[in-house]
């Protein structure tokens, strides 16, 4: 059975994709089996990942019961995908009869049992998509990007969460939250992981020891075609990223050799 991790955050530019590609080409990187599904209208979990930006069907598709998951199953050098695009937006989820909140669990399951992990990307707000991730998902990963404004919101999240778990998916556990573009040298990083800190304890979780440095490497590698990992291993970014999957998943026995490189 898979283990399903949803990254989540109602707020745009904290890392979620960065985060979902980085779990998702690291993992795979071991040997596992991964899907990655782009629940994100803007598509770029496909991207990173190397899914292309011309597939004959999106999760969308499998969503609403046009296509079998089997057939919009996009093969990539990291690992499997579900890519999304900008039709996602207006998906018309809400007229699919039954529980709605299910769509994507029951259709997901004809192939759930082919992967060690899935990673689902979500995307900036709380609405049916993210609540299906949720309902599907066993874990829940929420980065936040170091400043006062990523706070903002978060009460309504947390209210989501306890709903969730009250009426669809008592089992969703929330891993941590992950602090990105830390620069623990400020007095504001230093804020932000003191209130984050606090949000943690209310939601039964904490917050990771791992923090994400800022790094033009991980803005970089898409546009080369390439996952964070393959891109430079030299980035302190990077090096975070890798240190963050062996906290959250210390069984997978991931090493990266330490290449020459002249990315930045």
């Amino acid at each position: 059975m898979a283990t399903i991790i949803t990254v989540s955050n109602q707020k745009g530019g904290v890392g979620k994709t960065t985060t979902s590609a980085a779990l998702a080409s690291g993992i795979a990187l071991t040997g596992k089996n991964v899907l990655g599904i782009d629940l994100d209208p803007q598509g770029n979990l496909g991207f990173c990942l190397g899914g292309g930006t011309e597939n004959r069907y999106t999760i969308l598709d499998v969503l609403n019961g046009s296509v079998p998951v089997q057939e919009a199953l996009v093969e990539s050098e990291t690992c499997d995908l579900l890519v999304s695009d900008i039709s996602l937006s207006s998906n018309g989820l809400e007229s699919i009869p039954g529980r709605r909140e299910y769509i994507l669990k029951n259709a997901i399951a004809p192939v759930i049992n082919e992967y060690d992990y899935v990673i689902i990307d979500t995307p900036p707000a709380l609405n049916l998509l993210t609540v299906n991730a949720y309902a599907t998902s066993d874990h829940l990963i929420i980065p936040m990007a170091s400043d006062i404004l990523s706070l903002v919101g978060l009460a309504q999240l947390k209210e989501t969460i306890e709903s969730v778990r009250s009426t669809l998916n008592p089992e969703l556990h929330v891993l941590g939250i992950l602090l990105t573009r830390f620069n623990r040298r400020t007095l504001l990083a230093r804020d932000v992981l003191d209130m984050a800190t606090q949000l943690a304890v209310q939601i039964d979780s904490k917050v990771f020891e791992t923090r994400i440095r800022p790094g033009v490497a991980i803005a970089e590698a898409p546009a080369h075609g390439e996952s964070i990992f393959t891109y430079n291993i030299h980035s302190g970014a990077v090096l975070d990223y890798l240190e963050f999957i062996r906290e959250i998943a210390p069984e997978i026995n991931l090493e990266l050799k330490k290449e020459e490189s002249d990315n930045g």
